[in-house]
């Protein structure tokens, strides 16, 4: 059942108290300015986020966000899903996001093209932005960065690793735009104007104590495999241990070749060690050559572990109690990798996922990647906990 305008409304009382604002706007609401006036009238915004399904609903809710509060910046994406009040939001409703003006700013660098990517003179301009936002809000002593990338440009590596060192201290974390389960286009909102093949940083300074985060439920097991031929620049793997990479992926997992999906691959992730950690090399789908196909970086004689899921919804638990460090007076803005909700779905813990989510005062969306310093992750959660000097 979707949830009507007015609905989003009336519930939208129950979260008044938040730090940030949230708004839920569903694809049957044919007024999206009011529903967006109803909820944030009262207050004046730094920074609004929308976060929608599709590229109409995009449009339209971008739309109505800049002409209702014109002045206030804005920044979205499409995504493969939505995160609000109430956790993992239901099929078609766009969830709107505000950063009140009291206890935040921000600054935002559009980078229109990642096929040409000028790493030195991105580094300049980041810095250009994150230095003048500083001098201006000397009151508000707390930063970070955070990323909107186009989840299909297979360039969100180079994009993470040259945006880190113009961070300075600031820490930086970011999601990559979604297309649901089609994977065919995603797009990234500015005010009013949306783009594709693009990326957005925002530089945010706030009065608020903040923590950039980044979490997994993954174990490594001694299940290894070698890639032994790829094509990095598509992030295509062709052959695994020497042998044609589907079927020896397959046959190391025991499924069928034949029957690998989304949800084999979100059972059965594979991560690669970099330093004193692992991180996931996702895989996104199996190509009609039988070559995988993976959402992050990937080479030649990499060196990967298959991963068993631990328990989820008991891991985001702890792992988010543990951010919080006890406190109550704290909300969460945060990137979910779609393959943790996939996962979620497949075993079951979508409700409780959503139960922890809304408990612990998160949104944000699902994602086909995230990213948390230089790295560009999958299958995890990045964010940053933000508390609030009010309370």
């Amino acid at each position: 059942m979707k949830m009507e305008g007015a609905q989003s409304i009336a519930a939208s009382d129950a979260v008044s108290k938040r730090l940030l604002a949230t708004v839920h706007i569903s694809a049957a609401e044919t007024n999206p300015a009011r529903c967006l006036k109803d909820r944030l009238a009262h207050d004046t915004w730094a920074q609004l986020f929308v976060f929608s399904p599709n590229r109409d609903d995009l449009e339209r809710i971008s739309s109505a966000a800049a002409k209702t509060f014109p002045g206030t910046a804005l920044t979205g994406c499409t995504t493969a899903g939505q995160i609000g009040w109430n956790g993992y939001a239901e099929d078609g409703v766009s969830v709107v996001i505000g950063l009140p003006a009291r206890h935040f700013a921000t600054e935002t660098v559009r980078i229109d093209d990642l096929e040409t990517l000028d790493p030195q003179s991105l580094i300049d301009r980041l810095v250009q932005a994150r230095t003048a936002l500083a001098d201006q809000h000397a009151d508000k002593p707390n930063g970070f960065g955070f990323i909107l990338v186009d989840g299909l440009s297979l360039r969100e590596d180079a994009l993470a690793a040259t945006v880190a060192p113009a961070m300075g201290s600031w820490p930086v974390f970011g999601g990559s735009s979604g297309d649901g389960t089609r994977f065919e286009t995603t797009w990234l909102a500015h005010g009013d104007q949306l783009s594709t093949g693009s990326a957005l940083v925002t530089f945010v300074r706030t009065a608020c104590e903040t923590r950039v985060f980044s979490l997994n439920h993954l174990e490594p097991t001694g299940r290894r495999m070698i890639v032994t031929k790829a094509d990095p620049e598509r992030r295509i793997v062709k052959e695994i241990n020497a042998e044609p990479a589907a079927r020896e992926y397959a046959r190391i997992v025991n499924k069928d070749p034949d029957q690998l999906d989304e949800f084999t691959f979100s059972a059965n992730p594979v991560v690669v060690r970099l330093g004193d950690t692992h991180h996931v090399r996702a895989i996104q789908r199996v190509n009609e050559a039988g070559e995988l196909v993976f959402f992050a970086a990937i080479d030649e004689g990499m060196v990967l572990n298959v991963a068993e899921p631990q328990g989820i919804a008991q891991h985001l638990d702890q792992e988010l109690s543990k951010i919080k460090a006890g406190r109550e007076d704290v909300d969460i803005f945060a990137c979910d990798c779609v393959l943790r909700r996939i996962e979620a779905e497949q075993t079951q813990a979508t409700r409780d996922l959503s139960e922890i989510m809304a408990r612990n005062r998160v949104v944000g969306f699902s994602t086909y990647g995230e990213q948390i310093g230089p790295l560009h992750v999958n299958h995890t959660m990045t964010g940053v906990m933000l508390v609030n000097p009010d309370r």
